[in-house]
């Protein structure tokens, strides 16, 4: 359900990594500053049903 996509402003929940991609110009201690970390995963909720999100994010996480 959670798309691994770097866009903005969409009516879905995305996640992204953003020392690779949006930060991706920084170095390590520019990301240190901004509060980015390298295993920093951002999740961007929308207005998908709560309880589906919960239960996609849950089995991902199983899985790691």
């Amino acid at each position: 359900m959670i798309l691994r996509l770097v866009n903005i402003g969409d009516a879905k929940s995305l996640a992204c990594h953003p020392a690779p991609t949006t930060h991706r110009q920084l170095n390590d201690e520019e990301l240190a500053n901004a509060g980015v970390s390298r295993d920093l995963i951002r999740l961007s909720v929308s207005i998908e049903n709560i309880a589906d999100i919960i239960a996609d994010v849950s089995q991902a996480l199983d899985k790691a």
